[in-house]
């Protein structure tokens, strides 16, 4: 019989998380997002990873920027299709799919309407983060907007005492 005994340990320290990212990775996406936003607009990234039935672990990260490097030129994050093509080939060369994006908002991490109508991935159970006051440190994890697509421009709103919850960022990711 093989086991992990990270899984086990996981299992009681976040047993209902649907994302997990190590502590370290977290910590240079917000940094990255924080830097590249210039404190001024909006910057994003995707988490790169694998999916585990309802549970997504995150190994990687690209930023907008990187795909397109026009992405915040309008002070939000926009993508063309190009960057998207880009996108599936480093998801195709590492192995990895996207498990959810980030991105920053000036004030609180409340989804917009443009974000409602716009996912960056339209696949049911894609996640959105939104990471508030453009990823200024400290980021408190509590604050965070966290949404999963549903299809049809309906989302789940993982926020309100789920957070904890539904995002796990730790040792044992």
């Amino acid at each position: 019989m093989s086991f992990s005994i990270k899984a086990t340990i996981r299992a009681f320290v976040a047993p209902e998380h649907g994302v997990s990212c190590p502590r370290d990775l977290w910590e240079q996406v917000l940094a990255q997002l924080d830097q590249r936003g210039e404190r001024a607009h909006e910057s994003g990234a995707f988490l790169l990873g694998v999916r585990r039935k309802r549970r997504c672990e995150v190994r990687d990260f690209i930023f907008y920027d990187e795909l397109d490097g026009d992405a915040y030129s309008s002070g939000i994050c926009i993508l063309t299709g190009s960057a998207f093509a880009s996108l599936w080939a480093r998801c195709r060369k590492t192995g990895l799919t996207i498990v959810a994006d980030m991105h920053t908002h000036p004030g609180s991490a409340g989804q917009s309407d443009t974000d409602r109508r716009n996912p960056m991935i339209a696949r049911s159970g894609h996640i959105a983060i939104i990471v508030p006051r453009y990823a200024v440190p400290p980021v408190d994890t509590s604050a965070l907007g966290i949404y999963e697509y549903r299809g049809d421009h309906e989302w789940t709103n993982h926020n309100e005492g789920k957070r904890g919850r539904f995002l796990y960022v730790g040792p044992w990711s």
